[in-house]
């Protein structure tokens, strides 16, 4: 009896999509206006945002596309309504997921506004914003290396850049983020994975670093020069750098309805010299900051 109630549990998830598609996107994109503010945001619901830097002038873009559906019907429409959506701002670049129920556009807070403002609408179809299919975006982009990059993806997938020597702000829900080869500063921030980030040469302005449940792994050049912010529900703190001094706490003032609002962080440290914040914050993970 066990035996072939497994075996109706693998029948049953083979056919639940018996009906799919797979597609590669590919575009090329050139950027009409170049200048160092030059940026790519892709803002992905569903798959891997992959970003890799070259010594380009050009956009180059790959997704893979994947549509599950119960019925024809319902694949079909997948196939018809799912696209890469692009945006060319002359001097930066949007991509983001067609797919015939959110609308996306500018005005749309999402998160702490770390996308200045371009989001999805989830409210639109009188609040059920759900598809009648299923699917799956990919993302893998070549770009200029000079660059900056937002990238954000929501469920079943990881955030990967390299190699981009911009700014970089990565936003994910349920998967890691990993920023590799970096010079410039970083914001990244994900609810359920690891952040892991390693650095060619050490940053010279704030970065922030966030994971809820995960570990967060930062790899720095020697001789780092910081202040250093830690906070944690359930982790700890580890590191291979000596001569962590501790600062001052700092004392912000705000007023807030009929009183005054005082908030106290005494989590901070001096690396060196001191220099830029690194600010680190987990919740059920620990966080590992080496120097190489």
């Amino acid at each position: 009896m066990k035996f072939l109630i497994t075996l109706l549990i693998v029948i049953y998830t083979s056919v639940t999509y018996a009906q799919t598609h797979t597609e590669k996107i590919v575009r090329e994109i050139t950027i009409e206006k170049i200048s160092d503010a030059n940026a790519l945001l892709i803002a992905n619901i569903n798959g891997d945002v992959k970003v890799q830097g070259y010594d380009g002038d050009k956009i180059i873009v790959e997704v893979n596309k994947w549509v599950g559906g119960k019925t024809v019907a319902r694949l079909e429409k997948g196939k018809a309504e799912l696209q890469l959506g692009v945006i060319n701002r002359a001097d930066s670049i949007i991509l983001y997921v067609v797919n015939g129920c959110n609308t996306f556009g500018r005005g749309q807070r999402y998160g702490d506004g770390w996308n200045k403002g371009w989001g999805y609408n989830w409210n639109c179809n009188d609040g059920h914003c759900e598809t009648e299919y299923d699917f799956k975006m990919d993302f893998t982009v070549k770009v200029p290396n000079r660059i900056h990059v937002v990238a954000s993806t929501i469920n079943e997938g990881e955030i990967d850049v390299q190699n981009v020597s911009g700014s970089i702000r990565a936003n994910n829900i349920n998967g890691g983020i990993r920023l590799a080869n970096l010079e410039r500063e970083a914001v990244a921030s994900t609810i359920n994975g690891d952040v892991d980030v390693d650095y060619t040469s050490n940053p010279s302005k704030d970065c922030r670093f966030y994971s809820l449940n995960g570990d967060i792994n930062a790899f720095f050049q020697k001789g780092l020069a910081a202040n250093l912010s830690f906070e944690s529900f359930n982790g700890e703190f580890f590191t291979n750098i000596n001569g962590i001094d501790q600062l001052p706490a700092i004392i912000e003032k705000s007023e807030k309805g009929d009183g005054i609002r005082y908030k106290v962080n005494g989590n901070l440290y001096k690396i060196g010299k001191g220099g830029p914040l690194l600010d680190f914050e987990t919740f059920n993970g620990n966080v590992y900051q080496k120097e190489k």
